[in-house]
């Protein structure tokens, strides 16, 4: 076997490429947007290359193919809010192979102990939660945008390596027109006529104006948790000028509390039910065919992408206000055309999201996790710790 690390063009697209080859049998595989992969390893793009570093590798065997591929990266603001300095690994790719398997996960392990790193974290994305995080390790049918897919075999190369579970991630479902409960009805109906609490779905025409909401509420909200950094104004307006030509107005909504921003919820189309038919290029041609099938309706569920609350408005139903405010519009036919609805993931260490999912009708339909390899095979392993 033959490890190369990608520093041409050819290699690059090979990157590109070989899982292409790899799911070729799957029928339940769906490829990413090409660019969207490369823009992860463009240091021009990638706004985590300012404070980080990554390199990637292909893996050949004997005649010259490819027979898998990773990237490992640093970042140097998450890096050392661990126990130990941390970085990570990702878009590992390979085939069902324990040998091939350890060539590119030791090639990881040396790149980030030369950088100080004890510990390392995969499958994980060079950026933003929101994206190729975790490993799929239950339901492996169509993958929704953004979220990684890999077969079931990954697991056990991993584990055989010595990765150890760090947290679970849970991806809930519900159908949109199922009821909220009565008992959540009533609760969710009071603080909607209490005149201190207001709800609206988001407007393109005062974008800018939601957009800091959105990140005064993520920055009280998520701040606490392991590794989560305060958002600043050019990320959430980078954030919010990518998703502006895909946002449905009437999914994405906020709550305020006197005027104040407290909450959001922010879904939109899930992509996927559209790129499935574009073969991971969005040249022209693949315009066409996201606009056609976009057009003919082939979009049916609605996918979450963020939900938050203010710690000082947690605990008081306030969830279940927001969800029935949405809902009103999100069920009725006339003005959106949506039947299920997917949720974001949500860690396992995070059992306060994990009830509002479950409270507003959702269950557990998909699981990914992240594992974590320590480089000292002697330290003690510990899980991911609990949000209280």
């Amino acid at each position: 076997m033959q490890l190369q690390e990608v520093h041409n063009p050819q290699q690059a697209r090979e990157f590109l490429e070989f899982p292409v080859r790899l799911y070729r049998p799957d029928p339940n595989y769906i490829r990413p947007l090409d660019k969207d992969i490369e823009q992860v390893f463009n240091s021009e793009r990638n706004k985590y290359f300012r404070h980080g570093a990554l390199a990637r590798w292909l893996l050949l065997d004997a005649q010259g193919l490819t027979i898998g591929r990773v990237a490992a990266f640093v970042n140097e603001r998450t890096a050392h809010t661990f126990d130990q300095p941390t970085g990570g690994m990702g878009f590992f790719e390979c085939i069902d192979d324990q040998a091939a398997a350890t060539v590119l996960l030791d090639a990881g392990r040396d790149w980030l102990s030369a950088r100080g790193m004890q510990a390392m974290d995969g499958p994980i994305n060079f950026g933003d939660r929101d994206q190729w995080w975790g490993l799929l390790i239950e339901n492996f049918g169509p993958p929704v945008y953004g979220q990684n897919y890999n077969p079931p075999y990954y697991r056990r190369l991993l584990e055989t390596y010595g990765f150890a579970l760090y947290f679970k991630q849970y991806t809930y479902f519900r159908k949109v027109d199922a009821p909220l409960s009565p008992e959540y009805q009533l609760r969710a109906q009071e603080l909607l006529v209490d005149p201190d609490y207001s709800f609206e779905h988001l407007r393109l025409s005062n974008l800018a104006r939601y957009t800091e909401d959105f990140r005064q509420v993520y920055n009280k909200a998520w701040v606490k948790h392991d590794g989560v950094k305060e958002m600043t104004p050019e990320q959430a307006t980078n954030i919010m000028r990518k998703l502006r030509p895909i946002i449905d107005e009437k999914v994405c909504w906020f709550g305020y509390y006197q005027g104040a921003p407290i909450g959001f919820f922010i879904a939109l189309p899930e992509l996927n039910e559209l790129f499935r038919y574009v073969d991971g290029r969005l040249d022209w041609l693949g315009k066409l065919k996201f606009a056609y099938h976009r057009w003919r309706g082939a979009v049916r569920t609605l996918t979450g992408i963020a939900f938050g609350i203010t710690p000082e408005h947690q605990g008081k139903g306030l969830e279940m206000s927001f969800i029935l405010a949405a809902s009103k519009v999100v069920q009725d036919k006339h003005k959106v055309h949506y039947e299920d609805f997917v949720m974001n993931w949500i860690g396992d260490f995070n059992p306060k999201m994990m009830s509002v999912a479950e409270k507003i009708g959702g269950e557990i339909w998909r699981q990914h996790a992240t594992f974590r390899y320590l480089f000292d095979r002697q330290k003690e392993f510990h899980r991911a710790p609990i949000i209280e």
